[in-house]
């Protein structure tokens, strides 16, 4: 989710192709460094992780994305095999299709937070009598009902409130689906960190209905993968169209607020250690300056040295107006078009639901405004930059 260096630089030994392991066959990596990147009081749990490649082969582009395969927490699967009344060395199906414990199967095979409509439907029909869950199934123009209803619930909250209806199992592996892989976007370059790779990622914990959750794969690496025998299941995932420009003195302008600052912390990286001459420009954001600002002193010495041009940042909770990274580039909309104008590459990564679609709208205001283009005209630029792949994201 590259061009020759200037100056030397280490490079992988092997490339990915050379390498045994892939997504069907992951690396088992060491982590080597886990630490928490927001500080105490934020409202975030972010946190730098590095991962070592030794040994593996494979290599990646700045751009590209990390994908893990996580385990399940132990203390859910332990809760879900005392309510179930088994003792885990039950054999069952696996996703690879072999007989494996049911430990081993709610561990590292199948999704057992988020109920799949194959459990509900199943518990649904167990239940004897009228239900809530049974009217809502039964009727289509309930289905927002039911998305409410589920909402912030797992599949232990329903075998808890259900202690009369029994799952065997065969029953209760048959109505999981099938644990996935998270793809995370890498935040180091190869060029930097040899045989490493780093990423920066928001670690979910929440409550509800009177219950702590846990994200899968962050508290995976969080809190279980600090150990010599805790690996962590990796493979690469190749992102094409967010690559840097090929030429290294092409302007680049980044927008990256949270953890969307990840893949641009690998292209300041990147373009410090293969030279060019490019000018590089951040704009980042998050709750405040105090908590929230990812890798300050790391993008304040990229300031020092030059090789991070500009940057502007966002905090929304600091004052009683909320401002965001869109309200920064209108904020310096005549900068802005003179590096479009330039050639700059324009990059986003982050939230898509809402940052994404405001950062494009305030991209069309600046072109509007300080281009001197009616709307039309501005949504015609914009789509000749994507086109030209200079507008480039990396959106989730």
């Amino acid at each position: 989710m590259s061009t020759t260096p200037s100056a030397p630089a280490a490079a992988p030994a092997a490339t990915e192709a050379a390498s045994p392991y892939s997504r069907k066959n992951p690396f088992p990596a060491k982590l080597v460094t886990n630490r928490r990147l927001s500080a105490e009081g934020s409202g975030k749990e972010i946190r730098h992780f590095e991962i070592s490649l030794t040994g593996s082969g494979l290599s990646y582009e700045v751009g590209d994305a990390m994908g893990v395969y996580p385990q399940n927490c132990p203390e859910l699967v332990q809760e879900i095999l005392t309510v179930l009344g088994a003792s885990g060395e039950e054999m069952v199906n696996g996703a690879a299709g072999s007989q494996v414990p049911l430990r081993y199967a709610l561990s590292n095979d199948y999704i057992i937070t988020q109920p799949s409509k194959e459990f509900i439907a199943s518990l649904a029909a167990k239940i004897q009598g009228n239900s809530v869950i049974k009217d809502m199934l039964a009727d289509p123009l309930r289905k927002d009902d039911l998305q409410k209803y589920l909402w912030g619930m797992e599949l232990i909250d329903f075998l808890v409130m259900n202690p009369s209806i029994q799952f065997s199992p065969d029953e209760l592996i048959g109505t999981l689906r099938k644990l996935q892989p998270r793809l995370y976007s890498i935040s180091s370059s190869l060029k930097a960190h040899p045989d490493q790779v780093h990423l920066t990622i928001a670690c979910v914990r929440y409550e509800s209905h009177g219950r702590q959750r846990k994200g899968v794969a962050s508290t995976f690496l969080a809190d279980r993968c600090g150990h010599e025998s805790a690996a962590v299941p990796i493979f690469f995932h190749t992102a094409k169209h967010f690559r840097l420009p090929e030429d290294p003195a092409t302007p680049v302008i980044m927008v990256g607020p949270g953890t969307g600052i990840a893949p641009f912390r690998a292209y300041l990286q990147e373009r410090k250690a293969i030279g060019g001459g490019g000018k590089n420009w951040l704009f980042f954001g998050d709750q405040r300056s105090n908590y929230d600002y990812l890798y300050r002193d790391e993008l304040e010495a990229a300031q020092a040295d030059g090789s991070l041009t500009r940057l502007d940042t966002a905090w929304s909770r600091d004052q009683d107006k909320k401002v965001y990274v869109q309200h920064k580039m209108n904020e310096h909309a005549e900068e802005l078009w003179k590096w479009l104008e330039e050639g700059a590459h324009f990059f986003v990564c982050g939230d898509a639901a809402r940052m994404a679609k405001d950062v494009d709208a305030a991209l069309h205001q600046v072109v509007e405004k300080a281009g001197g283009r009616t709307p039309p005209q501005a949504a015609e630029y914009v789509e000749g930059m994507k086109k030209a792949k200079r507008y480039k994201r990396d959106v989730y």
